[in-house]
């Protein structure tokens, strides 16, 4: 990446570049070789053209195709939604880099090692739901546990509930039923819960008894069971559910954190209210702790199918076998053909707050979030809230909406969440904990509680990316060790539990 005092150029084969300030009409911009006339005004965050466009022609940034020209686009004019079109399988512009082996690393963390040897992050009690129905209940068992009281069971870091609004109207089997029974039951065994207390009705789709035998649960010690009209009603099943919450928490507290390798972690790999600089910054910078993680042993979790949309490829070229590149190919089909039945298109992806910022094309927006994922081989690919236990990168097949996907991470097995964002998401997660990345220095002032590290210290040229990949890595092993982080401190988390459930409701 080369640096002008008003532009970034990401890579020799782009013809845009991305303003860093605001830049005016008729300013002149230093680019190599010389100075760029700009013939209108370009909004920090927005592409300047370096070189004149014939209409149809590909519009490069980071080196891949983002678009082409509407109509002829004049050097120093501003490239964004009037005059670049988005276009379906855009032929790649650089070749693969060459799948390099992986590096070796040690690294250690402070965890809670549960019997089954799994390593946590954090020590909860959960109450879960089989179905909506018993959400109140649950929130009332959780409600009763204030910091006040939690002080009896010192080391536990709380008891939250998670409600969801499913379970019942649904068909008792297919792939809305599935998807919801493997995400209750991953967050039964995320080992970040020291104990989980599970709460049904009764009467619901979802019944308890199966859930449990899909998933392979295992009731008594660490899982309990509640049905409220078993328990004689909503007071009776409240009363029964503090008594077993109390009891895990005696459990609970005895879990002391223990010196462990970096290989049992697993990491999210989200981000949200991105901007034109998150492809340049956040990203590739988490990307490359992604890489220590993974030269370390750990596992991440890329996600968000629609948002790698037309990047793919850049996936393909490390899928590490043939079964691993047909199945990312067949989620990304499914994806496209779900969006035409349901009258959308997938470049309807990017939000107003995207378009804002800078962002113009789901390609665009793809490059920056397959930049998370680093350059470590693609050594899986799963389904929503399915297990993750391959080391190195796994792509689980998420929605690109923000909470859902973070569900399905840390049902799948995620002990942390690494969250980036330009325009300035609150997303938090419980009881995997998630640490904000912020893509330009500006956000990390306006919203300082909300962020964890600024990744605008690569534009000001106050950071290298490979620091701030060790700065992010080490800031992750951190987390891990119990250093809260801004969603925690913010209290944030509670109501961000959103399992994808396809499917009719009746």
């Amino acid at each position: 990446m080369s640096a002008a005092p008003q532009i970034v150029i990401a890579s020799p084969l782009d013809s845009v570049a991305t303003a860093i300030l605001p830049i005016g009409a008729g300013s002149i911009v230093a680019v190599p070789g010389g100075g760029l006339h700009a013939v209108e005004p370009i909004a920090a965050g927005h592409k300047i053209a370096l070189r004149a466009h014939a209409p149809g022609e590909i519009v490069i940034k980071l080196g891949q195709g983002i678009g082409v020209a509407r109509d002829a686009i004049g050097v120093g004019a501003h490239v964004h939604s009037h005059n670049l079109a988005f276009v379906p399988d855009l032929s790649r512009t650089a070749p693969p880099a060459p799948l390099a082996a992986p590096s070796r690393r040690t690294a250690i963390f402070d965890g809670y090692v549960r019997d089954d040897g799994r390593v946590g992050t954090r020590n909860f009690v959960g109450v879960l739901t089989s179905v909506n129905c018993a959400a109140t209940v649950a929130r009332r068992i959780a409600d009763h546990f204030t910091p006040e009281r939690l002080m009896a069971w010192p080391g536990v870091d709380g008891v939250v509930a998670f409600g969801h609004m499913s379970g019942c109207g649904m068909a008792k089997a297919g792939a809305g039923i599935d998807n919801l029974r493997r995400t209750i039951g991953g967050y039964a065994r995320n080992p970040n819960f020291a104990g989980i207390v599970l709460v049904g009705l009764g009467c619901e789709v979802n019944q308890i008894d199966d859930l449990v035998a899909h998933e392979a649960l295992e009731t008594g010690g660490r899982l309990v069971t509640l049905g409220i009209q078993d328990a004689g009603g909503t007071r009776a099943a409240i009363a029964a559910g503090i008594a077993a919450v109390e009891a895990l928490l005696d459990r609970a507290s005895t879990a002391r954190r223990t010196s462990v390798s970096a290989a049992n972690l697993t990491l999210g790999l989200q981000c949200g209210a991105s901007d034109g600089y998150s492809a340049l910054t956040a990203n590739p910078a988490l990307g490359r702790a992604v890489d220590l993680l993974v030269a370390a042993g750990g596992r991440a979790i890329l996600s968000e199918t629609p948002e790698i949309f037309g990047a793919q490829s850049l996936l393909l070229d490390r899928a590490v076998d043939t079964r691993v590149a047909a199945a990312l190919c067949d989620k990304v089909a499914w994806w496209r053909d779900h969006a035409n039945a349901s009258g959308m298109t997938l470049d309807a992806n990017p939000s107003p707050g995207n378009i804002a910022g800078g962002i113009t094309t789901i390609l665009e927006k793809s490059l920056g979030a397959v930049a998370k994922s680093g350059s470590s081989p693609l050594a899986d690919v799963v389904d929503y809230a399915a297990p993750v236990t391959v080391p190195g990168l796994t792509f689980m097949d998420t929605p690109g909406y923000d909470p859902c996907s973070a569900t399905g991470q840390i049902a799948g097995g995620a002990t942390l969440i690494a969250f980036t964002t330009g325009r300035g998401s609150v997303f938090g997660s419980k009881p995997a904990p998630t640490l904000k990345l912020a893509s330009n220095s500006a956000l990390a002032q306006r919203m300082a509680e909300d962020i964890d590290i600024d990744c605008g210290q690569l534009l000001s040229g106050a950071a290298t990316l490979d620091q701030l990949g060790e700065k992010i890595f080490a800031a992750l092993l951190a987390t891990a060790s119990g250093k809260p982080t801004a969603s925690e401190r913010n209290g944030i988390g509670d109501d961000e539990f959103v399992p994808w459930v396809p499917g009719a409701w009746m």
